[in-house]
């Protein structure tokens, strides 16, 4: 294997080895992420990469003054707005993050991330250092946090007549999106035959992320039509968060050889299941011990289902419960993630939790269904439609304030087969739309302002915002189907 084929494993690179790794490259590909968790980059010649890559170079802090469509937000927001010039902020290379693209000749590949030129602190927006900085808080005692991503995504094929090469752009550009037709038909979840329909994109998908150090644990069919369910390797959180968002690129990318369209809203389908993001996360101490688990059963637990849960793991449970609420717009990011949590749909409406419970908010993973070192909460709420970064900088937030407020968990568990349908006396009713959950988020006193202030909150707030006057202004095609002709 020549040096340009390497593909070392993240976490392995430094300032002294990085010549020597791009020995044979001639140009680097550089990305950060957006409030949508979007990559956003661009491809600089090596000389360059070399001359910035532990100091920096300026990056348009445009990609947080416009949506996911270039639209500059109709609010001015602080980061980057007219009056600031939408200027400079200093991206700097995180080595860490190294990769090579396997469908770009092995190209070189940093993620970035972003901070403010005048302070020399994180952008409180970006991504990355937003997760950072709540991981600061855990590394004062010596502990870290590790997560699992699962995600679940529809897909769709080119139609007949489309162009030369496959693609659905030409078809998505005159025709209307949810005309597409599905990658394969019919409800079949953990199907060994549907693969084999399309096995050379299925296989791909799975050998190529391995090559790009975003690998997958378990790969199969979820039910519905053309829908694939992807659990990533689980790891230390903030490369998981890193691996998640590379993992959607690299479907993506895939995809396009083969004429097919991915496809991560939330709800995609009317009448049909989401597309679940479930996040899975546990504390540990320096040396991996997961400080979730209970050696002793306590016999005097409240309830039955934290027998064998930590007190750590009491309070973070309880912050999580308190302050769901109040973060929801950072699991829920775009207007049509709440269609997808309504009642009778396996998507939690509630603030809700139990031992191995799948219709609760908060599953709680831990023995005697699991191995101790595996103990952890898996987060129901988000769907595929979101940012890993702040859907688990939000967890860790708010567990984490309920570890130092030492919190009490706030609600019993759910029974077994207790449904959390609409009956709101199983807990608080989550958020039914967007605006109801910016609001929530953005009100004086929120913990949302209490954990990561007022200028995230401000910012992120601002884009929702943005997000729901682009949905109160649009017409629909179910409005022009019902009223046409009869109003």
């Amino acid at each position: 294997m020549s040096p340009k084929d390497a593909q070392p494993a993240p976490g392995t690179i430094t300032a002294e080895k990085v010549p020597e790794l791009l020995a044979y490259d001639n140009s680097v590909k550089l990305a950060g992420i957006d409030v949508d968790g979007m990559l956003r980059g661009k491809l600089v010649s090596k000389k360059k990469f070399l001359s910035i890559a532990a100091d920096g170079f300026g990056f348009c802090s445009v990609i947080f003054g416009w949506d996911m469509h270039d639209q500059t937000y109709m609010q001015e927001l602080k980061i980057s707005n007219k009056e600031n010039g939408y200027r400079d902020l200093i991206a700097i290379p995180d080595l860490s993050s190294f990769r090579r693209i396997p469908w770009e000749n092995n190209i070189p590949f940093f993620l970035v991330s972003f901070y403010d030129p005048d302070t020399n602190e994180p952008v409180s927006a970006c991504p990355r250092g937003l997760l950072k900085t709540q991981l600061e808080k855990l590394a004062e005692k010596g502990w870290g946090a590790m997560a699992g991503a699962e995600y679940e995504f529809y897909q769709f094929k080119a139609p007949p007549g489309s162009d030369a090469s496959g693609s659905t752009a030409s078809y998505l550009r005159d025709n209307p999106p949810h005309t597409l037709p599905s990658l394969t038909e019919g409800m079949f979840g953990y199907s060994l035959t549907r693969p084999v329909h399309n096995k050379d994109y299925y296989y791909d998908i799975f050998n190529t992320c391995a090559a790009f150090n975003c690998n997958i644990e378990g790969w199969h069919t979820e039910s519905g039509p053309g829908v694939y369910e992807a659990a990533l390797e689980f790891g230390e959180i903030k490369g998981m968060a890193d691996r998640a968002c590379l993992f959607k690129y690299t479907v993506k990318s895939v995809a396009t050889k083969y004429g097919i369209t991915p496809c991560f809203m939330a709800k995609p389908k009317q009448g049909l299941p989401g597309n679940s993001g479930h996040m899975h996360v546990s504390i540990v101490d320096k040396d991996g011990k997961n400080l979730l688990f209970r050696e002793t059963p306590d016999e005097n637990a409240r309830y039955p289902d934290i027998v064998q849960l930590s007190d750590l793991g009491r309070h973070f449970l309880a912050g999580i419960l308190e302050g769901l609420p109040d973060i929801m717009p950072m699991l829920a990011p775009t207007i049509n993630s709440y269609k997808r949590l309504v009642e009778n749909f396996w998507a939690p409406v509630t603030v809700s939790w139990g031992l191995e419970h799948r219709a609760a908010s908060i599953r709680l993973i831990a023995p005697p269904t699991s191995k101790p070192g595996a103990t952890r909460f898996e987060i129901r709420v988000p769907g595929a439609d979101t940012n890993p970064h702040y859907v688990l900088a939000a967890i860790l937030a708010i567990g984490w304030r309920g570890v130092e407020r030492k919190l009490e968990i706030p609600c019993p568990p759910l029974g077994k087969g207790e449904d959390v349908g609409g009956d709101t006396d199983m807990g608080i009713r989550l958020a039914k739309n967007l605006r109801e959950a910016t609001d929530r988020f953005t009100r004086v006193g929120s913990i949302a302002r209490e954990v990561f202030g007022d200028e995230f909150v401000e910012h992120f707030g601002g884009t929702r915002e943005h997000e729901i006057r682009l949905w109160d202004e649009a017409v629909t095609d179910w409005e022009m189907k019902r009223y046409i002709e009869t109003v």
